[in-house]
């Protein structure tokens, strides 16, 4: 199938539409790089002398920061933080990315979920990452803490056009907070897409939802090797979610779009690029897929759109975000699909 281009463009200019609310496991990237000196005397292991620190918004705040970048900041936040330092340095990054956090809800019994990264380097190799430091709380969250998100989804629907629910599954999600959100949003005719790794059944009455290859095999049974094999997953996440469509996305082989009914849509990579980096590429296409369903683009149209906002991202290091003109401006001259 041949796309028709001019409705493709109409669609990403109109990505700046719609405003956004993310829901889920807000996570803060702590970047921590220094100069290797010598051997540590105490132990067998480097010392490094530190030159700076990066904060990136990670986990659902990534997806949160892709929608600021394409549509002005209008993107709200809702998840838990901790009473500790690194919450100020989450909020202090929102802040930087232009989106509203007003629906941090602050539990003095977990922590702010930081993923610390500590990186060296030396004048003869490129920088490394030497070791991985995560903070969060694996308990559920409690009743209370519950209630308050459900209290923040109430007062927030109304000023959005659509929801996202990003699942690292770190407790933000219970199954009450989502069945808030799927029947406030069905009432108010507004669009949820979700984004998680596992349990994706839970998710009844949502709108579309953006797994992985590899967690949608895990999930279903089986390998994913053909067509047939992609219309019965996507049919079997379609019968147990009730959403109209799936995007399921494929790292090099692209995307698959199966919609009610086994309609089955294959979009492959446009531009096949190095890749640098497919950290958050994930988000990115979920943001982007979000927010032009939220404009009016049909789920196909909606994920080639995601399709190209990846190829940007993935040529970048670490955590990136792209914008409409960037998009815009990687358009193939022609695209087909395939049925």
């Amino acid at each position: 199938m041949k796309i028709d281009l001019d409705k493709l463009k109409k669609h990403v200019r109109d990505l700046d539409k719609a405003r956004i609310l993310v829901i889920g496991d807000l996570a803060l990237d702590e970047m921590v790089y220094g100069d290797t000196e010598r051997i540590s005397r105490e132990a067998p292991v480097l010392i490094l002398q530190h030159t700076h620190t990066n904060f990136i918004l990670g986990g659902a705040s990534n997806a949160a920061h892709n929608v600021s970048t394409l549509n002005g900041g209008k993107v709200s936040v809702i998840g838990i933080i901790g009473d500790d330092y690194h919450a100020q340095d989450l909020r202090e990054a929102f802040k930087r990315a232009e989106i509203n956090c007003d629906g941090l809800i602050v539990d003095k019994s977990r922590k702010t979920i930081t993923k610390t990264r500590i990186s060296g380097s030396c004048s003869q190799s490129v920088t490394q990452q030497i070791v991985r430091i995560d903070r969060q709380t694996n308990a559920p969250i409690s009743q209370e803490t519950e209630e308050k998100i459900i209290e923040a989804v109430k007062a927030q629907i109304p000023l959005h056009d659509a929801v996202i629910l990003s699942d690292y599954h770190l407790g933000t999600l219970t199954d009450k907070v989502i069945s808030t959100v799927v029947e406030l949003l069905k009432a108010a005719n507004k669009p949820v897409i979700v984004d998680a790794q596992k349990e994706l059944q839970r998710y009844k009455g949502i709108t579309s939802m953006t797994p992985n290859l590899p967690d949608t095999q895990k999930h279903v049974g089986f390998f994913l090797n053909n067509k047939a094999d992609y219309i019965l997953a996507g049919n079997k996440l379609i019968k147990e979610t009730g959403a109209p469509s799936v995007l399921i996305t494929c790292g090099s082989d692209g995307m698959v779009v199966v919609s009610k009914g086994g309609d089955y849509t294959h979009i492959p990579v446009f531009n096949k690029s190095k890749v640098f980096d497919v950290t958050g590429a994930g988000d990115t296409v979920t943001a982007t897929y979000t927010l032009a369903i939220a404009a009016g683009a049909e789920p196909v149209y909606a994920a080639i759109i995601g399709n190209i906002a990846a190829g940007i991202v993935i040529k970048q290091f670490g955590c990136a975000t792209t914008n409409i003109k960037e998009i815009f401006n990687e358009i193939p001259e022609n695209i087909e699909v395939e049925e």
